[in-house]
Formats: structure tokens, sequence, C-alpha cells
């Protein structure tokens, strides 16, 4: 009997000692992915921003805010902001309104709907390189579909180089960013029109409202949560977006077609540590446009 009783207090005392623990060993090992994946990357940096690192990887001593001050007298910083301010903010928006567009499309009955939400995954399935890579040979000067297109219908007198000149190469490295952002985007937003339930439509036709009204009313103010996703991930992943333009222009002439991640990738080859001083800066950019958008949009608020 005392040896039960015994047996049974220990066990309370082994499950109290685990319920001590609270959902600790549940997100634990997610803790540690993030602490190893995120903050650690992160933390490596910032410390290289502050080191004098030789081309080799050779740490050479402390370098202070040498780094950070010679990165902000770089003459090409300010017009590669720029171009990154414009490019995120014409691709996002872009995106959004074409992949609003799109998913209420989806939402509707018609033929041929499940081909065309299956056609709509091919630039989300294949990889970005490649695509970026596919539209560059289209764009050659030489041998690119493009220009032998436009040079036989005579809409050009001969071949013309789209990506060698910023004023071209600019609007089509856009085109090809909203063109695989598109599938991630309108499958977000169909996922939030797909949870509107249709008696709130069909409450909105006995009391007389318009179309229009009802989306503006009803539709858009349930598709907020969607959309904020939507938005916050275009925004960090356009901003931080690498492949597009490395593969399609490199970010030249000289810096000319770059954005922050690509001018730091540049810079890698100069200066490590200027380059490591360019990613904090980029990273800190990222952090305070997602909360700027956020805290405008006043994302945690319920709709009154």
């Amino acid at each position: 009997m005392s040896t039960t009783s015994s047996t049974a207090r220990s066990g309370r005392k082994g499950r109290s000692g685990l319920a001590r623990l609270g959902p600790l060993p549940w997100i634990g090992p997610s803790v540690l992915l993030i602490v190893l994946v995120v903050l650690w990357p992160v933390y490596e940096m910032v410390r290289a921003s502050f080191l004098r690192i030789s081309s080799s990887g050779f740490v050479r001593g402390s370098a202070g805010f040498d780094k950070y001050e010679q990165l902000f007298e770089e003459p090409s910083l300010p017009s590669v902001v720029l171009s990154t301010v414009l490019w995120t903010v014409v691709v996002v928006t872009a995106t959004m309104v074409l992949s609003l567009a799109l998913a209420q499309l989806f939402n509707q009955r018609f033929p041929g709907r499940r081909v065309t939400r299956w056609a709509l995954i091919a630039p989300w399935a294949a990889s970005v390189v490649m695509t970026a890579i596919g539209f560059k040979w289209m764009l050659n000067q030489t041998a690119g579909v493009l220009n032998t297109l436009m040079v036989d219908l005579g809409i050009i007198d001969g071949p013309k180089d789209w990506l060698g000149d910023p004023s071209t190469a600019w609007p089509w490295m856009m085109f090809v960013a909203v063109f695989v952002s598109l599938p991630f985007t309108t499958y977000t937003l169909l996922a939030g029109l797909q949870t509107i339930p249709g008696e709130i439509y069909e409450a909105a036709k006995v009391d007389g409202t318009s179309t229009w009204q009802t989306y503006l009313r009803i539709t858009l103010p349930l598709l907020r949560p969607a959309f904020l996703v939507g938005v916050v991930i275009n925004l960090i992943n356009v901003f931080n977006s690498f492949p597009i333009i490395w593969s399609m222009t490199r970010g030249g002439p000289d810096s000319a077609t770059a954005t922050t991640t690509v001018f730091m990738y540049q810079l890698k080859n100069a200066d490590i540590g200027q380059s490591a001083a360019m990613s904090v800066v980029n990273f800190a950019l990222v952090v305070v446009m997602v909360v700027a958008f956020l805290k405008a949009s006043r994302w945690n608020q319920e709709e009154s």
C-alpha cells in the first residue's frame, strides 16, 4: 500500500514538474531553430560590420564605425535607395491590384476555372532564377525573341538592348517580379474571399445594396486580414529581392539597376565589412518599413 502511494506521489511530482515547463517542450525546437537560422546570422552580420575583414575572409581587427561612414559616403547609395523604394512600391502595388482582380475572377464559377487556377501556379512552381533567365534570353539583343518579333513586325528599326539601358531594364524587371509574385498573392486573397459567408451577400441584396456598394462595404473590409498578409509578405520579399535583378542585369551598368540588396552583394567584392554594414542598414529599413505599414494600416484593430 505504501509502495503504491509512493509511486503515485512520484508520478504526480513528475507530472507537476513537466507541467511547470508549460509549452516549452513543444516550442523549444522552433525557438532553437529561430536562434540558429535567424538570430545568430543577424548577430554575425552586425559583428562583421564593425570589423576589418580582408578579401580572403581574415579579420584584421576592429573598424569601429568606419564601415558605416564609408557606406554613407558611397556616391551610388542615394540613387540605389531611391530605386529600391520605387521598385518596392511599384511591384507591390501592381501585384496587389492584379491579384485582387484575379482572386475575384477565380472566385466566380466559369468553364475552365480549375485549369486556369492550375495555370496560375506555374510561375510560382518554377524557380525564380529560371524564370528571370528565361526572360533575359527573351530580351537578348542579338537572339532574343522579342527583338526578332518586333523587327519583323516593323515596330522597331533594329534590335534593342532592353536590359542594357536602365530606363527599359527597370520596367522589364518589375514585370518579372510581378509575374512571379501573382500566384501566392492571388491565392492568399482567394482564400480570404472564400471565407466570406454567402448569407452576407444575400442580406445585402435583399437590402437593395448595389454591387459596387457591396464590394466596398462588405467584401473589402472582410478581405482586410488576407490583404494585409499579402502586402506585408510582398513588401519583405520584393524589398529583399535578389535573384531577378542579379540574373537579368547584375545591378549594372555600375549600380544603375541595383536595389540595396544587390548593392550589398556588389560591395562584397570590394569590402566585406562595408557589405555587412549595408546588410545591417538593409535589415533596419525592412523592419522600419513593415512596422510603419502595420501601424498605418492599424492591423491589430477591429473594424468599427
